[in-house]
Order: structure tokens, then C-alpha cells, then sequence
């Protein structure tokens, strides 16, 4: 046993000489094991680097690091819980460890990796090899020392970096770390930001990977979700270009003021000086340190600095930590270490450095001066990563023991690195009661907690834990929702950091060319489109079968389906003219049905009359079925019926017009070649069989339906008339009987008073077609609600027309003029019709003068045609009063067409 000890302690003393030989420093804390870890940590902040050197030399390192002591320290206790657990008792196994400094210098951090590799080639002829390595803190040294430990396979597990390259399996297999990797990071940085709907930050890094890597994946999440970089500054490490960075990032700060809140991936040094030089900017410039005031997001680097809670108004500082664990085994090592004061510092020469520096500040008593040194460590240490060392230690300790549990690893080289790798990846550890796993990047992902740090004013510097974020359900879930640092924390959504105003639902973003996305402005959208929520970025489509919208709104309204209501003012008028014609025609029926035997009824045609004041009844009916919601039933119905019964007035009115043409011509052969055409009954039936062919046609082929036209705002529902050919030929049918109608009745326009029809006819005809000549263009042209009201309206003037100028006068007679209304009446107004026919008139009454039968007329052949009985009877009559022989018409007189000398009577 003596003989084993003493080859292990010249081995160690070979291999420190070795180590000085080559450049490369001891470790500052070790310890014997059957297992060996080994540490890189950043005790001091830099080395003392020289100029112009170029033979290889060893710097100094300078300015200690309490934190990153209280770091080793925790390593430290980590191991010495875990060789007393029942983990490795029970295989018989001790960790031992050698931890280094890396001085936050890559170069160094190198040379001490170099020591940890030698360790593990060295064996079996050397002490025991390392296994595995805990550290580095920052991305760039773990980058560095990863391609070294990957040659041999030698497993690092992280505690504090988390570049998103350190993720690459491809790059670095045998890197791990307890931590997330920073794609967590960014992503609750971006939740963070759009959960209070800030969309214009700043962002300030350090350069190196760290520092780029969460650049670039911030600025990509940050696009993604509408969130826009107002400027981003890299600081680099160089001493004249960082102070001048500093100086230009300050500016920068001071002249964004719309950019209220700013991302940092700095380093902890960066910010206290960035701060620093921000204060100095701002009082310079006159705006005064309150225009300091920002929302600064701090990263797992500098969220735990508790030298920024020294300077007042720098705003609020929400720092992303790693998650905290239970530190009261570390306590108790402390403790310990307080009691056993500076003998502790055997075998760990930071920590010896740490008493002697704290001496040095004029504390006495070796008691004094282990409790400054303990409470210095408490007050600098970071708690998050305590629990991320001791994860590690305790992920080792299984893999080892896991391995060892089949076989004997106490002889040195009988455990190789490589298989202590395979076991961290495949399997799972138990830590404070929780069990880990390391993922396929190899990141023990975990989530973040959520600090605040100092409040405006400076009157609240505790960095409480707030909130908690879970990667998984990239969610936050509140602490302790009554303090008063959590309430700070919800109520940071009251800042505003835009670019530009928010753009109300009823207007879209709408940005120029080169400008950030974030800076736009707000236009209302058009109609039939919509936005419905703040800053969108384009307006959404109603449907338009369906819906519509005004301009500038922010939701769609559904289409009113529209018609010709019964409750619309002007249908309610038009229907009161209905029924008044209606009513009208019952109580003319009503007059002429009481007094049929009368001269002026049997005059305008006695029952044909009838049957046309039958004819206008149907057809202001058919003007009722334009009026109300549409069916199909409705619409076939309403074209046809008006067809057929105004056909029929019309071809009523055609007869009446030819019976007074033939009653009153006095041509012969005219009159013969109308006699045999005039069949009263056969052309009623004729004109109103072909319009119910043209109808049938129209409804069988291509009828009328309900139709439902969409509109800008409504939905209109009307008759579709199916063919407007055949709707054309029925209503040009119509205008031709109309017309005929018209030209028979101006061919007897100054035929007697009593007897004159044909002015009436004249007049209603030319009326209506006027009024179908007007309506045709209109209807063409309108479109909308009251269209049908278009087709109604003429309809009530036809109908109108015809009423007022066949029926009212008549009536007029019948009720005020009943002296007008007997036979001796007419038979006068016969005899004057007779005597101002002629041009001139001749009496004698003793020469005579025989006519030829060409030119002659008896009364008894001029009205041998079908005309009343009245009429005859009072024209013989009135040529019976006649006291002269002989009436005689001298020189050519013109009379509807044909030339006539004299005609005897």
C-alpha cells in the first residue's frame, strides 16, 4: 500500500513538471479519485497579455471572480456528496477531480484542456486519466475546447453555454450541456416581445459566437412574428474598438427613442460599461437620465449582474436565468468552509487566492476573514448555475457507476472516455429527486426563469423570480402574482416600443419600399373588405354572395335581401291607384249595367263595354302581383295575365274603332271591302287567341322565374322574365293592335259629337303608346327594387287611359247631362254633323239635276251596314226634316282619300 502511494505521488510531481515544461499550467483545485473529472472555469476575468511577443510564454491571469470560485467550490461539494452516496459505494468508487482556470481566455482555456487530454492518454503509466469534463462557462471557450476533447471523445458537459452551434453533433459529438440551448432562448424572447405587443426593439450582442449565433436566430424568429430590429450593435473584444463601440451603441440608444426596449446578448463587462456610457450620453445631450429609461431583456450572460442594481433609471431589466434548484447542500459546504477558515485552502489554490485578496481589504482575524470570504461567495454566485454543476457531476457519477457496475474501472485506462459518452447519452440521472435526460443535441432542456431587476428611480434592485417559460408550450406562468416585481413584470405591457401607432380594426398596415415592416401607415380598407383586429397586415374579403362592408370596417354585415315590398311607401301608392281603378271600373260596371238601354251606352258599344271594363279589372289585378317578394308562380302569372287581358281591351277598342269607321264612311267601295272584313267576334277572339299562343310559347319554352340578383349591399330578389324576346313580342304585339286601333280612330276624328269615339280612341291609344315607347328605354336601362314598380306604373297609365277616356265621359252624361242622354238629343246633333260636312251648299228648288249611280248614296244603302238602330233611325229622320230636294257638293273635295262631286240625298 505504501509502495502504490508513493508511485502515485512521484507520478503527480512527474506530471506537474511535465505540465511546466510545456507551457501549460496546473490545475488550481484537484483531488485524488478512482475516477477523475476534470473543471474549467473562469476564475479571473483576463490575462495579461503582451505585444509584440513571439516566443511562447505563460500570461498572468487578473481580477478574481468570487462567482466563478463559488462555481468551483460547488463542483467541489458536488463531488464529495456523490462519493459519500450509496451510488458509488456501491461500487466501490471515488470521483477525484482537476479543475483549471481559463482565465475568460481562449489561448488559456486551450493549455488547460491540453493538461486534461495528457491526463487520459497518459494512463495506465500516469495517475488516473480524466473521464470527462465540466465547463467551459462561455460559448466561445467551450466552442474551442470541444474540437479538442472531440479527437479523443472525451465527454464535455456545459453548465453555462449556450451558442446554438454547440448543438451540432456533427461538430462537437462529445459536447453536452445541462442547460437549453439558445434557440430556447430567443424563442422566449419573442414571446416575451409579442406578448405585449412591442414590435420595434433594439439589440445589442458581443461579438463572437455566442453572440452571433442568437443574433441571427432572434433576428429570424423576430421576422416571423412581426417584430422588427430598430438598430443592432456588436461590440467587439478588442480594447480601443469596444470602448468605441460602447460609445457609438450609447448614441445609438439615445437618438431610437421610439425603441423602448432593447435585447442584449452581451457580456456582463459590456453592460456595466454600455450603462455607464449611456449615462454620459444622455447628459450630455441634455435629455436627461430619465430618457435612459428602457426595457432591457438580458440573456442567461448578464441577467444575474448585480453591479447594474448600483446605477439608478436605467429602466427594467428582464433577465432569462437558468432554472434554480435547491442550494442548501452548497450552504452547508460553505459553512463548513467558514469554520475550517483559511485550511481549507489546501490543494485548491483559488480559493487561496480569494483569503489573500479579501486580506488585503484590511479584515483581521482568521475568523473575520472565512466569513467575508463565505459571504462574498454567497453574494456573487449564481445560483441557476450551482444546480447546473452539481446536474452535471450527478450525470457523470451515473454514467460511471453505470459502467462500473459490470466491471472493475479502478485500474487506470480500464474506463475510457468514449464509453462514459455513450452512457451520458443513453441514459438518465436522478438529481434532487428529478430524473434528466440529455436530448439527441444533447441539451437537458429545462425552460428559464424570469427575473426583474432594477424599477425606475432605482428603489427596487432584487432580481425576484417573476415568471417562469416553458420551451415545450412556449408559455410563461407567473410566480407569485402578488408581488410587487411580478405586477411590474404584467404591467410591461403598458410600453409601448412602435415603430409606428397601432392600426385600428377597419385599417391594414400599409408600408413603403425600404422601410422596415414595422413602420407603416394606416389605411382604411375598401369596401367589401375588413380587418378585424389591430395591425393586420391586409385587409380580409367579406364574402360577397352573402355579406358586405362599408369602408373602413371591421367586420362584415350580411346582405338584405330586398324587394318590392308591400311596406315601401311608393308600392303603397301605386297599390292605392290599383284599387281605386279597381274600384272605378265595379261602379262604372255598376252605372252601365244600370242604364244599358241608353243612347250613350248603346253609343259606346253597350255590352262590348262591358266586356272591356271587364278587361281593365284583370289588368290592374295583374298590376297588384308586381308588388311584394317574388315566387315563380308570381312571376309566370303576372306577365301573362296582363297579356291577355289588356289583349283582349284592346282588340275591343280595335272593333268599336271599325264599327265607327263603317258607320260613317261614305265611300262605297270602301265601305263594301270593310263590311266583309268586320266580324266583331272573330277578331276579339282572334287578337286574344294569338297573344295566348305567344304566351303559352313563352312559358313553355323559357318562362319567367324568381331570381335573385346580387347587389354592392343587398340581395335583390325579382322576376327574371326568363326571354325578353318573347316578353318583347307580347308587349309589341300589344303596340300593334294599339296602333291600328289608333289609325281607324284618326281616319273618324270629326265624326258627331254624340258619336265621337274615335277622338277618345285617338287620344288613350296614342297615350299608351307613348307610354310603352317611354317605358322600353327605362326598363333597359334601370335596374334595382323598383323595377317592377317601372312596368306598373305604365300599366296604371294604360289602364287609366283607357278608363278616362272611353268610360268617365260617358258617365259624366249619364249623371250630370241627362238631357244628352235621349234619342231626340242625338238625332239633333246628327242633323248638324250632316250640314257642316259640306263645304259648300246650294238650294233650288226648281231645277234639278240627275246624278249617276257612281255618285249617288241613298240613306237607306249608306247605312245598310251593322250599325245601331238609333243611329239609323236619327240619320233617315234627319233627312226626312230636309225642306229641300236636292244637296249639292260643288268642286273636288278631298275626303279620306277619294274625290266626290255632289252627292244626292
Amino acid at each position: 500500500m505504501t509502495s502504490n502511494l508513493f508511485i502515485i505521488l512521484v507520478s503527480i510531481l512527474l506530471s506537474k513538471g511535465n505540465a511546466l515544461e510545456n507551457g501549460i499550467r496546473a490545475p488550481g483545485a484537484t483531488a485524488m479519485g478512482d475516477v477523475v473529472i476534470g473543471g474549467i472555469f473562469s476564475i479571473h476575468r483576463r490575462v495579461n497579455r503582451k505585444e509584440d511577443l513571439f516566443a511562447p510564454q505563460e500570461y498572468s491571469c487578473l481580477e478574481l471572480k468570487d462567482g466563478s470560485i463559488g462555481l468551483v467550490l460547488s463542483m467541489i461539494n458536488a463531488i464529495e456528496v456523490v462519493n459519500k452516496s450509496p451510488l458509488l459505494r456501491d461500487v466501490n468508487l471515488t470521483l477525484g477531480y482537476r479543475i483549471h482556470d481559463s482565465c475568460r481566455d481562449v489561448s488559456t482555456g486551450l493549455k488547460a484542456t491540453a493538461d486534461l487530454v495528457q491526463q487520459a492518454e497518459c494512463a495506465p503509466t500516469c495517475q488516473q486519466p480524466v473521464v470527462a469534463v465540466i465547463g467551459a462557462a462561455f460559448s466561445e471557450m467551450s466552442i474551442a475546447v470541444a474540437r479538442q476533447l472531440s479527437i479523443d471523445m472525451i465527454p464535455q458537459i456545459s453548465y453555462s453555454s449556450s451558442a446554438m452551434s454547440l448543438g451540432n453533433k456533427h461538430r462537437f459529438p462529445s459536447f453536452m450541456r445541462t442547460i437549453p440551448g439558445d434557440e430556447h432562448q430567443t424563442a422566449a424572447m419573442v414571446r416575451l416581445i409579442s406578448r405585449n405587443g412591442w414590435n420595434w426593439v433594439g439589440m445589442i450582442i458581443s461579438d463572437g459566437d455566442y453572440g452571433r449565433s442568437a443574433l441571427e436566430s432572434f433576428a429570424s424568429k423576430a421576422s416571423d412574428n412581426g417584430i422588427c430590429l430598430a438598430f443592432k450593435t456588436i461590440i467587439p473584444h478588442k480594447d480601443g474598438a469596444e470602448d468605441s463601440a460602447i460609445e457609438q451603441a450609447a448614441r445609438t440608444i439615445s437618438q431610437n427613442q421610439k425603441a423602448k426596449v432593447i435585447v442584449s446578448f452581451a457580456k456582463s463587462t459590456h453592460m456595466e460599461k454600455l450603462f455607464e456610457e449611456l449615462r454620459k450620453e444622455m447628459e450630455k445631450s441634455g435629455q436627461g437620465v430619465k430618457n435612459m429609461r428602457r426595457v432591457w431583456i438580458a440573456s442567461d450572460s448578464w441577467s444575474s449582474l448585480r453591479d447594474v442594481s448600483d446605477l439608478e433609471d436605467i429602466g427594467d431589466v428582464v433577465g432569462f436565468n437558468f432554472k434554480t434548484g435547491d442550494t442548501s447542500s452548497f450552504n452547508e459546504y460553505l459553512s463548513r468552509l467558514e469554520t475550517s477558515g483559511y485550511d481549507s485552502t489546501q490543494n485548491n489554490t483559488f480559493l487561496e487566492k480569494l483569503f489573500k485578496q479579501t486580506n488585503t481589504s484590511g479584515v483581521s482575524g482568521n475568523t473575520d476573514l472565512a466569513s467575508e470570504v463565505v459571504k462574498n461567495i454567497k453574494e456573487k454566485t449564481n445560483t441557476a448555475l450551482i444546480l447546473s454543476v452539481e446536474m452535471a457531476v450527478s450525470a457523470i457519477a451515473e454514467a460511471v457507476a453505470s459502467i462500473c457496475s459490470s466491471k472493475h474501472c479502478k485500474t487506470p485506462g480500464t474506463l475510457q472516455p468514449w464509453e462514459v459518452l455513450e452512457a451520458l447519452r443513453k441514459n438518465t440521472f436522478e438529481h434532487q429527486g428529478k430524473t434528466y435526460a440529455f436530448d439527441r443535441r444533447g441539451d437537458i432542456i429545462e425552460g428559464y426563469d424570469i427575473s426583474m431587476g432594477p424599477s425606475f428611480g432605482g428603489k427596487e434592485h432584487a432580481n425576484d423570480i417573476v415568471a417562469t417559460y416553458v420551451p415545450h408550450d412556449n408559455i410563461f406562468f407567473l410566480t407569485n402574482s402578488s408581488s410587487n416585481n411580478t405586477k411590474r413584470f404584467v404591467d410591461l405591457k403598458l410600453i409601448v416600443s412602435k415603430c409606428s401607432n397601432s392600426c385600428v380594426p377597419g385599417e391594414y398596415k400599409k408600408t413603403s419600399d425600404g422601410q422596415h415592416t414595422c413602420c407603416y401607415e394606416c389605411v382604411n380598407c375598401t369596401e367589401n373588405y375588413y380587418s378585424n383586429d389591430t395591425d393586420m397586415d391586409q385587409c380580409l374579403s367579406c364574402d360577397n354572395k352573402f355579406e358586405w362592408s362599408p369602408r373602413g370596417s371591421f367586420s362584415c354585415l350580411p346582405k338584405k335581401m330586398v324587394y318590392f315590398s308591400w311596406h315601401d311607401r311608393f308600392a303603397a301608392v301605386l297599390l292605392a291607384f290599383c284599387a281605386l281603378g279597381i274600384l272605378l271600373v265595379l261602379m262604372v260596371s255598376v252605372l252601365f249595367l244600370h242604364q244599358r238601354d241608353t243612347p250613350v251606352v248603346k253609343a259606346a258599344g253597350g255590352l262590348l263595354s262591358i266586356v272591356i271594363l271587364l278587361s281593365l279589372s284583370v289588368s290592374f289585378i295583374s298590376a297588384l302581383l308586381f308588388v311584394g317578394k317574388p315566387s315563380h308562380l308570381q312571376c309566370k302569372v303576372r306577365q301573362v295575365l296582363f297579356g291577355i287581358s289588356f289583349t283582349l281591351c284592346v282588340s275591343c277598342i280595335l272593333v268599336k274603332s271599325l264599327k265607327i269607321l263603317l258607320a260613317f264612311q261614305l265611300n262605297i267601295k270602301i265601305q263594301g271591302a270593310l263590311q266583309k272584313v268586320y266580324q266583331s267576334v272573330l277578331i276579339i277572339v282572334g287578337c286574344v287567341a294569338l297573344q295566348a299562343v305567344i304566351c303559352t310559347c313563352w312559358l313553355v319554352l323559357k318562362s319567367p322565374v324568381s331570381h335573385v340578383t346580387l347587389q354592392p349591399k343587398t340581395m335583390l330578389e325579382d322576376c327574371y322574365e326568363g326571354s325578353y324576346l318573347a316578353f318583347g313580342v307580347m308587349l309589341g304585339y300589344i303596340a300593334l293592335l294599339a296602333f291600328v286601333c289608333f289609325i281607324c280612330a284618326f281616319i273618324g276624328r270629326k265624326l258627331p259629337q254624340g258619336y265621337n269615339e274615335a277622338k277618345f280612341i285617338t287620344f288613350s291609344m296614342l297615350l299608351y303608346l307613348i307610354s310603352w315607347l317611354l317605358f322600353v328605354p327605362i326598363y333597359v336601362t334601370t335596374s334595382g327594387m323598383y323595377l317592377p314598380a317601372v312596368e306598373m306604373v305604365v300599366i296604371l297609365m294604360s289602364n287609366y287611359g283607357i278608363l278616362g277616356c272611353h268610360f268617365l265621359p260617358k258617365c259624366y252624361i249619364m249623371l250630370f247631362r241627362k238631357d244628352q242622354n235621349t234619342s231626340s238629343a242625338f238625332r239633333e246633333k246628327l242633323y248638324q254633323y250632316n250640314i257642316r260636312s259640306t263645304d259648300s251648299i246650294s238650294v233650288s228648288g226648281s231645277s234639278k239635276k240627275t246624278i249617276s249611280s257612281q255618285e249617288s248614296v241613298s240613306p237607306s244603302s249608306s247605312f245598310s251596314l251593322p250599325i245601331d238602330a238609333d243611329i239609323k233611325t236619327a240619320l233617315e229622320r234627319s233627312h226626312s226634316k230636309m225642306d229641300f230636294n236636292q244637296v249639292s257638293y260643288r268642286g273636288p273635295i278631298k275626303r279620306f282619300g277619294y274625290n266626290r262631286r255632289s252627292i244626292s240625298m
